[in-house]
This record gives C-alpha cells, sequence and structure tokens, in this order.
C-alpha cells in the first residue's frame, strides 16, 4: 500500500512552519538536486577558510546562493545524518539513532518512514538517487522501495573506487547496484560512473520536475583522488594531501554537473544543495585525519561543534539570494520542509517533524532561527547515548568524547565526558567547561534534554507496537 494512504494525523514539531507554497514561475515546478558529501571537514571549501585547498565549484555554488556558517548536521555519523534528511526528524526519532549495516540482508532506516523522495514523487517529481545509500540493505529499505524511481551505488557504508568492495569488514563484500539488481564494472572510476549517472538522470528527466539525490561518498575513505588531483597536492603533508586531492576531485565532479545544467538550460529553475554529512573523519581508516574544523573542536562522531558543522550551501539563481551568508542556527533536519515548501508539496496527515522551513532565511537575513531549541541524539539509548541540547547559544553536552583536539585545548575530564556547557558566543573552540559556574541554567537545559529524549521514545515505542520490529535493526 503506498504510505501516503497509511497517514492519518499531523504533528507539525518545527517552529514557524507556513504553508507550502511555490516560488518559482506559476506554470513550472522547480527542479531540487541534494549534494550530500561525506566526512568534509567544517572549514574545507575556499568559500570557508580554506587556504590550502581546491574548490571553484562549491565557491561557484556559494556565489549564486546562499552560504551557511551555523549549518549544523543531523548527527555526527553516516547513517544517522542521512535519516535526518531524509525525513527531516531526528535520527533517533527516525529510526537510525546509529550507523546501520554495511552487510547485505541487514534493515535500516524503517520502511514506515516518509522520504523526501517520496514526498516529492507523490507530487509528480521523477526521483534519482546516486552514490551511497547506507540506510538500508534489504530489498524494503534500500532506495527503489523508499521513494527512489532510479538508484545507483552502494548501500554500504563506503566501497573502494575501483573494485567496489567493501573491504572493511569481511568477508571483503561487492558492492554496487542499479535499482536493487548488483551490476559489476569492475576496474571503473565511481566517480566517472558517478558523473556518467547523474547526467543521464538529469538527461531522461529534463522535461521536469525531477529530484536528485547525489550522496558522494567522498572524501570518506578510501581516499583515492584523481591523479591529477594527486599531483596538484604532492607538496602538502601526509595525510592532508590524499585528502585535499580527493575533497578536489569531488568538487570537479560537482563542477561537470553544474556544466551540464548550464547547457541543459536547467539551472535558474533547479534548487542546488551542497553540504557535508558532518565533520571530517580521524579515523584509522582515513590515517586519523586530513580534514580540517578550523576554529572547531570535535570531528566525525563528535557532538562537538567539528563534528556537527558543515559545509552548506543552497543555490538557485534568480530565484534565491546570490552571493549571501547567513549565522542562522539552522540544520540538516530543516532540507525536508524546505523543499516541501518550494515544491508546493503537501503534507501528508501525518509526518511529526523536527526541522523547519528555512525559506524564509534563506530570502530575508532579517527572519530569525526556526530553532530557538534543538537536540541531537546519537545512540538509541537516550541515558548512554552521546547528546546534545541547544537554547540559543548556550549549548549543553553530555556522554562528549573526542579521539583529538585542537592544540593548546585541554583534555577532557571525567567531570567533563559527563556534562559540559559552553556558550557558543563566547567561546566557538568550546575550550572551557562552565557547567559547575551554572548549575540552574543546566538544571533547565537537563529538563528541556529530557522532553526530547521522552517524545522520541514515544515515537519508538509507538512504531514497534504498530509493526512488532525493533527500530534500527
Amino acid at each position: 500500500m503506498n504510505k501516503l494512504r497509511c497517514i492519518v494525523i499531523v504533528v507539525l514539531v518545527g517552529v514557524g512552519w507556513t504553508a507550502p507554497t511555490v516560488v518559482s514561475r506559476a506554470d513550472e515546478k522547480p527542479n531540487v538536486i541534494i549534494i550530500y558529501a561525506d566526512d568534509q571537514g567544517s572549514i574545507d571549501a575556499n568559500c570557508y577558510g580554506s587556504k590550502d585547498l581546491e574548490t571553484p565549484n562549491i565557491d561557484r555554488l556559494a556565489k549564486t546562493g546562499v552560504r551557511f556558517t551555523q549549518m549544523l548536521a543531523p548527527s555526527a555519523i553516516c547513517s544517522a545524518s542521512r535519516a535526518g534528511l531524509m525525513t527531516g526528524r531526528f535520527p533517533a526519532r527516525a529510526g537510525v539513532p546509529s550507523n546501520v549495516s554495511s552487510e547485505k540482508g541487514h534493515e535500516g532506516m524503517p520502511a514506515s518512514e516518509l522520504t523526501i523522495a517520496e514526498l516529492l514523487k507523490s507530487n509528480g517529481y521523477a526521483t534519482g538517487h546516486v552514490g551511497k545509500w547506507h540506510l538500508g540493505y534489504t530489498p524494503e529499505t534500500m532506495p527503489n522501495a523508499q521513494g527512489f524511481d532510479h538508484s545507483f551505488g552502494h548501500m554500504g557504508g563506503c566501497i573502494d573506487n575501483y573494485s567496489h568492495f567493501f573491504y572493511w569488514q569481511g568477508p571483503n563484500r561487492h558492492d554496487l547496484w542499479e535499482n536493487g539488481t548488483e551490476i559489476w564494472r569492475d576496474g571503473q572510476y565511481f566517480g566517472d560512473l558517478m558523473v556518467e549517472q547523474v547526467k543521464g538522470f538529469v538527461d531522461r528527466e529534463k522535461a521536469g520536475p525531477f529530484f536528485l539525490y547525489w550522496a558522494i561518498n567522498w572524501p570518506h575513505y578510501p581516499l583515492q583522488g584523481m591523479e591529477k588531483w594527486r599531483d596538484h597536492y604532492r607538496d602538502l603533508p601526509h595525510p592532508r594531501d590524499k585528502y585535499a586531492a580527493f575533497v578536489s576531485s569531488m568538487d570537479e565532479m560537482i563542477g561537470k554537473l553544474l556544466d551540464h545544467l548550464e547547457a541543459s538550460g536547467l539551472r535558474k529553475n533547479t534548487m542546488i544543495i551542497f553540504q557535508s554529512d558532518h565533520g571530517h573523519s580521524v579515523e584509522e581508516r582515513t590515517f586519523s585525519g586530513g580534514g580540517s574544523a578550523g576554529p572547531y573542536r570535535g570531528h566525525k562522531a563528535s557532538l562537538f561543534e567539528g563534528g556537527l558543522r558543515v559545509p552548506s550551501v543552497v543555490s538557485m539563481p534568480g530565484t534565491l539570494p546570490e552571493g549571501e551568508v547567513r549565522g542562522h542556527l539552522v540544520t540538516g533536519c530543516d532540507w525536508w520542509p524546505t523543499i516541501a515548501e518550494l515544491t508546493g508539496s503537501k503534507i501528508p496527515d501525518v509526518h511529526q517533524l523536527d526541522g523547519s522551513s528555512i525559506l524564509e532565511v534563506i530570502r530575508k537575513p532579517e527572519t530569525k532561527s526556526p530553532h530557538p531549541q534543538f537536540y541531537w541524539q546519537l545512540g538509541a539509548d537516550a541515558k548512554k547515548a552521546k547528546w546534545v541540547v541547544r537554547d540559543g547559544d548556550w549549548k549543553l553536552l553530555g556522554n562528549t568524547s573526542e579521539n583529538v583536539r585542537p592544540e593548546g585545548t585541554p583534555e577532557l575530564t571525567a567531570e567533563d565526558k559527563k556534562l559540559f556547557l559552553v556558550n557558543l558566543a563566547e567561546d566557538i573552540g568550546e575550550t572551557k567547561n562552565v557547567a559547575k559556574d551554572n548549575p540552574e541554567l543546566v538544571k533547565r537545559l537537563m529538563s528541556l534534554k529530557e522532553e526530547y529524549a521522552k517524545s522520541i521514545e514515544r515515537t519508538v515505542s509507538s512504531r514497534n507496537g504498530q509493526s512488532g520490529s525493533a527500530v534500527g535493526k
């Protein structure tokens, strides 16, 4: 049964929700493309202040759009971030509190979740997925069953870009699929295959409207950049050289899509969102680093700013502002309702959103953030999970951790790991825990955290009661 017909009640949690209106020409729905990078550091683009990287096409999007300086990812790890993007909900509410398995036969995001692809498909959109999925590896949870007409890519967390095998947990597994069928392209560079696919999708669906989710699994390991960029960065220190080559390889691919849209006459009627899923990796598999969070503390899997604050640009020349910057607190969960409003898509009678439309933030800098408060939970058990609650500039972290820290930043103490309070307006680097100095504030924020956690628990319990199955299994 079509998921949209199963929905009967609506609860909109996002602040500042407005009725959806189409902002493009009255007779034409806008196309939508989301380019979701993977493990890209907070400042790793020229337009974000990087001095040693070449990113002309990310910068090109920024010059023709709006760049965010406080865009916070739905989560600090891959699967959870993608679930927040796809559903507009806290990842834990969407059934993906952490990473899902990269092994065939394992479920991920519950099939009952309403994805942005399903929403747009109900509004007459052709829908396409290219690249990484990492939200389920069963027929019911793979892209074609989650609203995508066409899907090409890998279902797990990453692949070798030449053999298309997952090598990071035995046994080694081939992982390349097209529309639910395993395909073999041995020796063909995955970047070239992705560009071929995104161009082909645009050509097939250029009559519009279309939605393309291009989940580029770069600069996530393995760091296999193009030869020209490896040569370009040969004088950078290890591992920055390998990471930089992969960032610029990704940027070059984005440029090929932009050129193709312009040549096809589609650029002005296509909203393009570019964003990283979370901060840079410091895992051994990526040589323990290479990316940069700049002034921010944290990295992938950490809920300090360096794990959550990501490069993010939205561009639609002629419709949205160009060459502007927004410092508002916004989140990756906001793209779902923003796209719904832009496209005039009818929100079903039931879909509890945690994100809010940021269309007015994009249009007008004087608009306030729709999020005076927000919440992150990394893990299914709210008591053991890493979590963050924001209230304005105040940020309270619980069960926090980090593998590396900026030079000169003190190591976390046992008390810091339990509760860490910071005012980001005064300490953007999150260098000092001021929880002891603000007991009443900590108490209030803890109470707010409990409200969020109980709300998620109610959603999970309700879904389990309906399906009789575990969340995120």
